[in-house]
């Protein structure tokens, strides 16, 4: 049996800030922006640059109950975890780039992580793992 976990929805403001940040700020790859007449909203998927796992279903706030979760949709824990090759590359580009951390980077055993928010407030943890940890081989 083959599954997999595809996307991961994310309750944006607005689809075409929402991509801007992705692709400007962090060098996610638009995948999909797909219009859908029968519904009149758009199919729009990002994912980090040269990834092949799971992707972000940017979904826009369609009903009043959807917008109270911009921004929160963890209820102020770490909702996403970008992991990468080489942490250093990522938050000073990220840093420069007015990219918001919330948590300095630090050394824990298992690999080295800084905390930041992404344009609605939503935090992420940007994360190298050490070699030896399980989940490693994701981000080489």
């Amino acid at each position: 049996m083959i599954q997999a976990i595809v996307h991961i929805a994310l309750v944006v403001k607005d689809y075409d800030e929402a991509i801007e940040f992705y692709t400007k700020k962090l060098d996610f790859t638009l995948v999909e922006d797909t219009y859908q007449p029968e519904q009149d909203k758009r199919w729009v998927v990002v994912s980090p640059p040269s990834s092949t796992g799971t992707t972000i279903l940017l979904a826009k706030a369609s009903k009043a109950e959807q917008i109270n979760f911009i921004g929160n949709q963890a209820g102020g824990r770490v909702f996403l975890f970008l992991g990468t090759d080489n942490f250093w590359r990522d938050y000073n580009d990220m840093v420069e780039k007015g990219i918001e951390f919330v948590r300095e980077p630090k050394e824990q055993s298992y690999g080295i992580v800084a905390v930041f928010k992404d344009l609605y407030g939503n935090l992420w943890d940007l994360i190298q793992f050490n070699e030896n940890h399980p989940i490693a081989h994701r981000v080489k």
